[in-house]
């Protein structure tokens, strides 16, 4: 395994390599194996100590720079041009023991710092400091834990300073970094237990984030980078590919410093006399946004920036005076409403005098594009005459069709029940299912259902029993899907409409051919106005 340092030392600082290379050849001719693993560790350790060293004096340095140039910037700039970015940070390690990419189940989390100066519209220069780590277990003999601190230095290119707005909310960009690692790592290969190694190396990454601006101090941010590392020793185990890693991170970003020009037109606060003006509107030496006519509206809310008019009319002239800018005016010299486009509407039926071939239509009257009443079942009979005003008819029926003989003959039948019962039999189903046919085909006729009862029993009883038979022909019509069930009315009459005449003095036995003729329910079809031969 200390093999595996060897070579990692030799990859990641080749600058070492020529210097050490005749010493470990004199030990190992000199020294038992033993001995020279012990001194080629010792002084392979010695070295990464004083490149982690000269590295962390780096990046104090950069760090130092960074904010020391920022103050100085910010000095003689109006933009807030220094970005700090705290996040929380999430590691995904792919190696010889597993490849953990795009697996939501397999991260390792940290957090880490971001100083990022702005140098264009296109590019920032960032510090990245991040501390993490990475894990694996394919068993209890295959298995690590690594402790990960990363420094480097990057060049973000944005795409919210040239393609989108630098102001805009969401903004998307690419980076790319370089600089070092360093780990601490302890685990298991193949049974053999490993004592705990850190070490140094190389490392780059690239990857794409997203910025969300919530104003000009605060920000958060999204983004997934590709980690590519100098060293395969982050698992203990050796393969054709260094350890890499995804490093996805989360977190705000706070803009330092205090800009000079808040509403960022170009004029210093100081003399900037609208100081909360739009970004991007044109504006005068005092920072106020330019009214090329002179009407109160400046240019950037003037539609009409070369005619003067009115803030109601967004800077247009309007000659009736109807709140409908000219421009917009299909009627400019006759005072109308914004609803018909600055045109009358005399009879308020939502059709400009202009297009309204009825202008006397009556209030309330539905009518169509050219303003007259609609006709919709095309019988000539408008429909707030048509009593039936989806089927044709003849006018003199109110627009309703006549029945057909067959649906009259239709009305004729009856539904008769037992003796004291309400419920429908099965014999009548096939009755029931005409009526429903009937009143598709007829669908704005109403139909009466008329319920009755025999003279046994008190008039009270045998009311509440033809009533209940009505209702029970009603639900049974229902059921079976018939549309509209308004146009279903029921009747009781009891037994005051016999339909035979029964000798009361005469038994039960024989009258009881005569008084089941007399317990039904009955039909009748008629047009919606309800003129039905009702009591």
């Amino acid at each position: 395994m200390k093999k595996n340092y060897g070579i990692s030392f030799f990859y990641t600082f080749p600058d070492t390599l020529n210097v050490t290379k005749p010493v470990f050849s004199a030990i190992h001719k000199n020294l038992p194996v033993n001995m020279y693993v012990l001194s080629y560790q010792n002084i392979f350790h010695r070295i990464m100590r004083t490149h982690l060293t000269k590295l962390k004096s780096t990046i104090a340095f950069l760090l130092v720079f960074l904010l020391s140039a920022s103050t100085a910037l910010l000095a003689q700039n109006a933009d807030r041009r220094t970005n700090l970015q705290i996040y929380g940070s999430a590691l995904q390690y792919k190696g010889e023991l597993e490849d953990q990419f795009f697996e939501s189940n397999r991260l390792e989390w940290g957090g880490g710092l971001s100083l990022n100066r702005y140098l264009s519209p296109s590019f920032d220069l960032g510090l990245h400091l991040t501390y993490g780590g990475a894990e694996a277990r394919i068993n209890d003999q295959n298995h690590f834990d690594a402790k990960i601190g990363s420094a480097m230095l990057g060049l973000r290119l944005k795409m919210y300073g040239t393609i989108l707005k630098e102001d805009a909310f969401i903004g998307p960009y690419l980076q790319v970094a370089g600089g070092g690692m360093h780990a601490r790592t302890e685990g298991a290969t193949n049974g053999a237990v490993f004592a705990e190694n850190s070490f140094v190396t190389a490392a780059a990454m690239g990857g794409a984030g997203i910025r969300f601006r919530f104003s000009d101090g605060v920000s958060a941010f999204i983004q997934t980078n590709y980690v590519f590392t100098g060293n395969d020793g982050f698992d203990n185990v050796s393969g054709s590919d260094n350890d890499r890693f995804l490093m996805h991170n989360i977190g705000l970003g706070f803009n330092l410093g205090k800009a000079a020009d808040a509403d960022g037109d170009g004029v210093p606060d100081r003399r900037d006399k609208c100081p909360d003006t739009p970004t991007g509107v044109q504006v005068d030496k005092n920072g106020c946004p330019i009214d090329s006519d002179g009407d109160g509206v400046p240019d950037y809310q003037d539609q009409c920036p070369t005619e003067a008019g009115t803030a109601a009319t967004q800077g247009c002239p309007d000659r009736d005076g109807d709140g409908v800018a000219d421009k917009d005016d299909r009627c400019p010299d006759e005072a109308g409403s914004a609803a018909m486009r600055g045109c009358p509407d005399t009879d308020g039926d939502g059709v400009p005098d202009l297009d309204d071939k009825c202008p006397d239509s009556p209030a309330g009257v539905q009518v169509g594009p050219d303003g007259c009443t609609v006709d919709s079942d095309g019988d000539g009979v408008p429909d707030d005459q048509d009593i039936c005003p989806n089927t044709p008819g003849p006018a003199d029926k109110g627009g309703c069709p006549e029945l057909d003989a067959a649906t009259l003959k239709l009305m004729e039948e009856k539904v008769r029940f037992e003796f004291d019962q309400s419920r429908v039999q099965d014999g009548y189903q096939q009755l029931l299912d005409s009526i429903i046919v009937a009143l598709e085909k007829y669908p704005d006729h109403v139909l009466l259902i008329k319920g009755h009862a025999d003279h046994i029993g008190s008039e009270e009883y045998n009311q509440a029993l033809s009533e209940r038979r009505a209702q029970a022909v009603k639900d049974y019509l229902v059921s079976r899907g018939v549309r509209n069930a308004d146009r279903l009315v029921t009747r009781g009459y009891g037994e005051t409409q016999p339909l035979v005449k029964v000798n009361t003095r005469l038994s039960k036995a024989r009258t009881a051919k005569a008084r089941s003729q007399n317990r039904r329910v009955g039909f009748e079809m008629n047009t919606p106005d309800m003129k039905l031969d009702l009591p």
